[in-house]
């Protein structure tokens, strides 16, 4: 298993769109992130700033990732989701936040 911190930051304007966006997330999108191994994802928010956890219990990281960004699903959330991000202008989104300590 594999654990990912990131963390990214929002338009001013668009931080309750983000919010409202993630208190209703569709099914077919749940059912994906099972599909490809992503498990207690967790999205938190602090004014503008986005901090993301989840662990990875596939075996390739980087193919099942392609395989679900390339998805119909995952393209659609994205146009609701992405425009929320301050560096849309330019595709980046997320940042790796290096994990220091650990306790299970």
């Amino acid at each position: 298993m594999k654990r990912f911190t990131l963390y990214s930051d929002l338009l001013p304007e668009k931080v309750e769109d983000y919010i409202k966006l993630h208190s209703e997330p569709w099914p077919e999108l749940m059912a994906l992130l099972e599909e490809f191994h992503i498990h207690h994802y967790s999205i938190s928010v602090r004014g503008t700033q986005v901090f993301t956890y989840y662990e990875y219990t596939g075996n390739n990281y980087e193919a099942d990732m392609d395989y679900m960004d390339k998805s119909e699903i995952m393209q659609s959330w994205w146009k609701f989701s992405k425009p929320c991000f301050l560096h849309h202008d330019v595709g980046h989104y997320y940042a790796n936040i290096n994990e220091v300590f650990y306790k299970e």
